[in-house]
C-alpha cells in the first residue's frame, strides 16, 4: 500500500487531468482551448506545471513503488514541459502542448486510476 501523501499527490494529478479535460470540452477541441490565451489556455499550462510538480515531489520523496504506475517517458516529460512553460513562456511550442494533452495524458490519468485503486 502506498502511503497516504502519495496518494494525495497522485489524487491531485487526475483531478488536474480531469480539470483540463472539462477545459477542452467546455472549448470544442484542444486547439480552441490553447487559443483562448486569456484564460482556458492559462489553466490548462497551471494544470500541467501542478502535474509536473507532483511527479517531481514523489520522486524526491522516494515514493518509487507509486511511481511505477507512470512511464518514465512521461515523468520525466512532464517535468521538461513545466521547465518550457516557467522559463520560456511566450516560446512555447502549443503543438507540442496539444500532442501532450491528446497523447500523453490519458496514459498518465490511467496511470493514476490504477495508482489509486
Amino acid at each position: 500500500m502506498y502511503s497516504q501523501r502519495a496518494m494525495g499527490r497522485v489524487e491531485i494529478i487526475r483531478k488536474k487531468i480531469e480539470f483540463i479535460n472539462n477545459i477542452v470540452d467546455e472549448k470544442g477541441s484542444v486547439t480552441e482551448a490553447l487559443e483562448d490565451e486569456q484564460n482556458a489556455r492559462a489553466a490548462i499550462l497551471m494544470h500541467l506545471t501542478v502535474i509536473a510538480e507532483q511527479f517531481d515531489k514523489l520522486l524526491h520523496s522516494g515514493e518509487l513503488d507509486i511511481l511505477s504506475n507512470f512511464e518514465k517517458e512521461d515523468i520525466k516529460g512532464s517535468y521538461e514541459l513545466r521547465n518550457f512553460i516557467a522559463h520560456d513562456y511566450e516560446g512555447i511550442d502549443f503543438y507540442i502542448v496539444e500532442e501532450v494533452i491528446n497523447e500523453r495524458l490519458p496514459i498518465i490519468y490511467n496511470g493514476a486510476i490504477e495508482a489509486l485503486k
